[in-house]
């Protein structure tokens, strides 16, 4: 016969917990200080965020069309899948020594990429200003305040410069194609006008004695028009490469300017500035020890070297104003000065463009030469049916070429557009903030979160020992519920004096070596959590 286990009194449980209660409090205590010392020598986390937005074109839809939404977010994605691709993440890695201390473990490169592509750098739509609709915000974040504004302000530049790149090619690509296809069409074109002409040299003998002369008239007139196209064609080719030529002297001054602060000295790499730097590491390593030391931060000491500090570091800037100054005043020089070059091929531009305009303007009067004797032509009964096909045939391919001929200005303009920056872009509205306060860890809810664990880990511990006591006979009130017999009395446990002394000797021996093992086990614990890097990972 099967006796239900005895349930405990809250009052009885309370005894057991006491009872076991430096079992419960050494681990928490070892815990508790081995978590506190990891967390609060974690590194500072910072997040700067940039906010950039999609502008449409500053010219109208009828002039450049405009991109649909769809569009726009394909090629927004095709951007970032090129900016967050490890061959644009990984230098800037390097270039900023990001990720130093897991670099010295040993860890991969592809790994460090897809940390800082998945975890420390976030896009989302934005969220802080009402003012922009179409806008997203890049944020990245890291132990330097410094370093992650730069990093996000390059992957801001990197967007920017993507978007520029995609609009340029994309604008080339569809203005080299739509002329590819006006190309064919005017081939078409020509073709049909060739047929026609035949059509009527060979039908010379049904047309009336005057039509005769009017067909080589336009055969001349269709020779002429041949040769105006040539030149034409011919001008462009010339037009295009003193455009190109024009756009490369135009790259090169520009060049030129961007590349000033590159002939001037850079004032940290000066002695000077290495002093300064020097001694400002020197003030701020003295704050801190007098700080350390217990002076108080209003110590005339301390304000002293404040002092200091403070005018070593207005010098350091003082010398990079007066650098950023020199770069301006030489970049304003610079473009005031006016290239020759440049001027020359502005004006050999210019007359080609007036020559072409004059042989187009020709080449439109050949042609309406050209329709009004083909009019009369087509006039003559004998030749009517076979004028007729033709005539359908040339205005199908005519109204198709002239279809093609708007779209082909109208790829030109794009392509324009994009050059100048007038077709969507993608801006930085507010540029990488200079972060103030660390995001992250969060000390002392991870501490809180140490207590705990070391509280549970001493409840677990306590556990161990009493769970099994709980299952036999320890009170009175066991034995009676246990056996199902009235107890009589209970006799306490008696000890001579000498086994007290010996059972105090062993309770200190034992509370002795507990408080050891907790304090050594304490950097223990905090080495362990160190270098599994747990709260590393939670902090962040």
């Amino acid at each position: 016969m099967s006796t239900e286990f005895r349930q405990r009194t809250p009052a009885e449980y309370a005894q057991i917990l006491w009872r076991r209660k430096w079992m419960i409090a050494l681990p928490a205590i070892a815990i508790f200080f081995a978590v506190a010392a990891v967390v609060w020598r974690l590194p500072n986390v910072y997040q700067s965020t940039t906010l950039l937005t999609v502008r449409p074109s500053s010219l109208t839809e009828g002039i450049v069309p405009q991109v649909s939404e769809d569009e726009l977010t394909i090629r927004i994605n095709n951007i970032a899948q090129e900016v967050f691709s490890r061959s644009s993440l990984e230098p800037m890695i390097l270039n900023y020594n990001l990720y130093a201390l897991e670099r010295r473990r040993g860890e991969s490169m592809e790994v460090l990429v897809e940390q800082m592509k998945k975890k420390d750098i976030q896009v989302e739509l934005n969220k802080s200003r009402n003012d922009i609709t179409n806008g997203f915000q890049i944020s990245y974040k890291g132990p330097d305040q410094f370093i992650v504004q730069r990093v996000a302000s390059d992957l801001a530049s990197k967007y920017v410069n993507a978007q520029t790149q995609f609009s340029s090619l994309s604008a080339k690509e569809g203005s080299v194609f739509i002329d590819r296809q006006v190309e064919a069409a005017k081939a078409d074109l020509d073709a049909i006008d060739v047929r026609r002409l035949e059509y009527l040299k060979a039908n010379l003998a049904n047309l009336p004695s005057s039509t005769s002369a009017l067909v080589q008239q336009l055969s001349g007139l269709y020779e002429q028009q041949k040769a105006y196209i040539t030149e034409i064609g011919r001008l462009r080719d010339q037009q295009t490469m003193l455009t190109t030529q024009l756009g490369a002297a135009e790259n090169n001054t520009q060049a030129g300017i961007e590349d000033v602060a590159e002939t001037l000295t850079d004032p940290k790499t000066t002695l000077a500035w290495a002093d300064l730097a020097k001694q400002e590491s020197q003030f701020e390593s003295e704050i801190q020890a007098m700080l350390a030391a217990g002076m108080r931060p209003k110590n005339p000491d301390v304000l002293a070297k404040k002092q200091e500090l403070g005018a070593v570091q207005k010098q350091k800037q003082r010398m990079l104003d007066d650098w950023k100054e020199k770069i301006g005043e030489k970049k304003a020089r610079l473009e005031r000065r006016v290239d020759p070059s440049a001027t020359t091929y502005k004006t050999q531009l210019q007359f080609m463009q007036g020559e072409v305009a004059r042989q187009q303007k020709l080449l439109d009067e050949t042609r309406s030469q050209i329709a009004g004797i083909s009019a009369r032509i087509e006039r003559v009964p004998q030749a009517e049916v076979g004028l007729t096909t033709l005539d359908r045939e040339y205005q199908t391919k005519k109204a198709a070429y002239d279809d093609l001929l708007k779209k082909q200005a109208s790829a030109h303009l794009a392509e324009e557009a994009s050059k100048s920056a007038q077709g969507e872009t993608i801006a930085v509205i507010d540029p990488a903030s200079l972060p103030e306060k660390p995001i992250a860890p969060k000390r002392p809810m991870l501490i809180i979160f140490g207590l705990a664990l070391g509280v549970g880990v001493g409840l677990l511990f306590a556990a161990a020992f009493e769970v099994p006591r709980l299952m036999t006979i320890q009170t009175v009130e066991d034995a009676r519920h246990y056996t199902s017999l009235p107890v009589l009395v209970s006799v306490p446990e008696l000890l001579t004096a000498r086994e007290e002394r010996r059972r105090k000797v062993r309770r200190t021996a034992l509370a002795f070596a507990s408080v050891v093992a907790t304090a050594f086990s304490i950097p223990a614990l905090a080495l362990l959590l160190k270098l599994t890097h747990v709260f590393e990972k939670l902090g962040t």
